[in-house]
Formats: C-alpha cells, sequence, structure tokens
C-alpha cells in the first residue's frame, strides 16, 4: 500500500469519527431525550474546552516522549471507549462530562493527525505542500460519508450514531500503529518553560491594538460556527411534527442536506487565492461575516419542502464562503503580522480563540438564549424563526464592528507564496 494511500486512510477516518455525531447529536439531545437547550449548549462547549490546551500538552508528549503516531492511536482507542459508554448516560449532567472526557481525547488527534502526515511524507521524501492537501481532502469526504452513513441507516436520533463513531475510533486507533515510526524529535533537547511550549508567549501580542482587535473578531466568529454545527440538523427534524413535511426528504435524512455544507467548503477553498488577490484580506474576511448573515437569514426562511428548500441549501453553500473565507484568510493575516520567532505561536492563539474560547462562548451562550427566549412552556416547541433572524443579527452586528473597528491595509504579498517575505509587524518584543 502507498504511503498516500495509507494516510488517506488516516484523513478519511479521522474525521468519519467526528462527522458521525457531531452534526446529529442535537436530534439526539433534543428529539429522543428531550433535554433542555441550555444543557446542549454546555455539550457543543466541550469542544472548545479541550481545544484551550490539550493539543498543547499532547504536542509536547509526541515531541519528547512518545511516537506520534503511537500517541495518536492510543488517543483514539481511548476514545472510542468513551463513546461506546455516551448511549448509557442517562441525565444530561453526566452527558455533559463524558462527551468532555471523549473531546480531551479527540481534540488533540486533529492536529496529531497533521503532524503525523508530515513526517511520513517527509521521511518517505514527498512534497508536503504539494501532496498533503489532496490527502486532506480526503478527511472532509469522510465527514460527509460519515453523515450520509449515519442518515441512511436511521440513526440520527438513536444512540447508535456513537456506536458508528466509536467502531471508527476503535479502527483508526489500530491502524494507527501500522504506520511509518514518527519519534519523538526533540527528545534531546533542552525543555522549556511551560510558557513556552503552550504558546502562552503569544499573548503578548494581545498589546497591540490591531492585534486584540483581529483576535477578538476571531472569537466572535467561533461562536456562530457553533451555531450551526449544534443545531442545523435538529432545526429540520423539528419538521416532523407538522404533518406536512413529515415525509420530506429534508426532514428524514436531514444530515444529507446539511452535509451540502461540507461540500461548499471544500469548492470555496480553491476560490480563496483569487478572492485574496483581488480583495485582500480584510475584505474576504468581511465577505465571511456577510455570509454567516445569509447563512442564518436563509435558514430562517428555509422550509423542507420546495420551494423552501432551496433556501435551506443556498444556506449550506453561503457556508463554505462563511467558513472558510475566515479561517483561511485570518490564519494568513497571523501569517504575515507576527515575527517567524512567534508565528507558530500565533496561529495556536489564533485556533485557540475560534476553536476554544469561541467555541465556548458561542455553545454556552446560545443555549441559554435559545432556553430563555424561543423555547415554549412545554420545552420543546422552539421559535426556529426567531432563533435564526437572531443569530443572523448577531453576524451582521459583527461585520458592521468589523467594518468600522479593524484597520488593516492590503498589500499584493501577502495574498501570494511570497508571504514569507513580507515584514512582519509583530515580534513578543515590540508586542
Amino acid at each position: 500500500m502507498s504511503t498516500k494511500l495509507r494516510l488517506t486512510i488516516l484523513s478519511f477516518l479521522q474525521f468519519f469519527i467526528w462527522g458521525s455525531w457531531l452534526i446529529t447529536i442535537g436530534a439526539y439531545w433534543f428529539q429522543t431525550k428531550q433535554w433542555s437547550g441550555a444543557q446542549f449548549g454546555a455539550i457543543f462547549s466541550t469542544m472548545g474546552i479541550a481545544s484551550i490546551f490539550m493539543p498543547s500538552i499532547m504536542g509536547i508528549i509526541a515531541d519528547k516522549y512518545v511516537n506520534a503516531e503511537k500517541l495518536y492511536g492510543i488517543l483514539h482507542i481511548l476514545g472510542g471507549v468513551v463513546l461506546c459508554t455516551v448511549p448509557m448516560v442517562a441525565d444530561p449532567g453526566t452527558f455533559f462530562w463524558v462527551i468532555l472526557l471523549n473531546m480531551i481525547f479527540y481534540m488533540p488527534t486533529l492536529a496529531l493527525s497533521i503532524a503525523v502526515s508530515y513526517s511520513v511524507l517527509k521521511r518517505q521524501g514527498l512534497d508536503v505542500v504539494k501532496d498533503y492537501p489532496p490527502i486532506r481532502v480526503w478527511g472532509t469526504i469522510g465527514f460527509i460519508v460519515a453523515m450520509w452513513t449515519v442518515s441512511l441507516l436511521g440513526f440520527e436520533k438513536s444512540a447508535s450514531q456513537f456506536y458508528v463513531a466509536a467502531a471508527a475510533a476503535f479502527a483508526l486507533g489500530i491502524y494507527s500503529f501500522t504506520l511509518p515510526a514518527c519519534p519523538p524529535t526533540a527528545k534531546d533537547t533542552p525543555s522549556r518553560s511551560l510558557i513556552d511550549v503552550l504558546g502562552l508567549k503569544s499573548f503578548a501580542l494581545l498589546r497591540d491594538t490591531k492585534m486584540l482587535t483581529f483576535f477578538l473578531f476571531a472569537l466572535l466568529l467561533g461562536a456562530a460556527l457553533q451555531l450551526t454545527n449544534a443545531y442545523g440538523d435538529t432545526f429540520l427534524h423539528d419538521f416532523d411534527k407538522v404533518p406536512a413535511y413529515k415525509d420530506t426528504f429534508a426532514v428524514k435524512y436531514p444530515a444529507i442536506i446539511m452535509s451540502i455544507s461540507q461540500v461548499s467548503e471544500t469548492l470555496f477553498i480553491l476560490a480563496i487565492p483569487f478572492f485574496l488577490r483581488r480583495f485582500g484580506i480584510k475584505q474576504v474576511m468581511l465577505f465571511s461575516m456577510i455570509a454567516w448573515v445569509l447563512r442564518f437569514g436563509l435558514l430562517a426562511f428555509g422550509t423542507p419542502d420546495f420551494p423552501g428548500i432551496t433556501l435551506v441549501i443556498l444556506s449550506c453553500i453561503v457556508y463554505g464562503m462563511a467558513f472558510d473565507f475566515f479561517n483561511i484568510s485570518g490564519s494568513l493575516f497571523v501569517e504575515t503580522q507576527t515575527a517567524s520567532s512567534i508565528r507558530a505561536s500565533a496561529q495556536g492563539l489564533f485556533m485557540m480563540m475560534t476553536n476554544g474560547f469561541g467555541a465556548v462562548l458561542g455553545s454556552s451562550v446560545s443555549g441559554i438564549v435559545i432556553e430563555k427566549y424561543f423555547t415554549a412552556a412545554d420545552g420543546v416547541t422552539k421559535d426556529w424563526q426567531g432563533i435564526w433572524l437572531t443569530f443572523a443579527a448577531y453576524a451582521l452586528v459583527i461585520a458592521v464592528l468589523f467594518v468600522l473597528l479593524f484597520k488593516h491595509k492590503h498589500t499584493p504579498q501577502e495574498a501570494t507564496a511570497d508571504a514569507e517575505h513580507v515584514k512582519p509587524v509583530l515580534s513578543v518584543e515590540n508586542a
């Protein structure tokens, strides 16, 4: 089996695990368990909590003590064990802690999968820049296939979705031990302080007004990302209470409809270089915020039948721009504004703001708001149009504030491969 094929299988299974339950857990929570919206918000915050420090801690272990592929496999096997216990949980409080434990094991594997892939490709004399992206695309395909599998098997509202994810986690965990060895690369180097290895020195960048503004918007956009991941699938499921919609394809297989978002994500990645060259980083990030307004606004008026389903599909297509344009252009902004000595830490801070603090904020606050203002007295019926319009208003306010507060002048070099030679604005010393 070729190296590229082996890493393609790794990438596919990595995101198949996540796709098996991430989008459909809301249907299980609301439709089957009928637990509260406020408590559900806390469930999605577990990804953010686990993302804040666990990837850095596991990275230290892989750098100094344990082969990366072995650590990667162990984490997936432990995650699979936890996923098998999810169906046994009978109360939302315990459910939170179980999902948090699963996320503690899973979130570090996102970074480790990249580290393992890069290490194997380099050892085989292959070009990481050229050969890794086609491998990574199969991760998105794995996520989509998982959504379709769970949906077609009728597991969207069932605890069985967690068994599907667990099976994939066990398979990937065992498979990881067959990969080429990726030994610790910093085993004999002097130990650095915990502040250094966790990238906490990058917080000094927040003393600069422009960087502080950027990272605050990264946090706010990270919150927006969690909203459709958490509620998109259960939104369509709720239409099965209306006889006119009960037998529509979108209500029977909502995960398949929502998977259009992931397809769009892969396509919009290809458009980013053109938009960056033509409009610049700030404009592209603004396009992302406007796309979030459209994403939520279209869902507010969407229905499972024709022509309302076209609005849902358009919302899924717009998601690709909303997700990709800020994440990619944002990481490029960090790349061009920081010195090489702190660049990796600054990228970690960017991810911490979006997938860490942003995820916690979006998940927690949205759950409370939905429970308090958009849930009927029966504790089940929700005003979905009001929910989506509120989210759209939130994204619109962010976009307006971004235009007013974020000051950045576009330079053509930022959108090219020559970004390495752009003079960085900040280092830790002058932040």
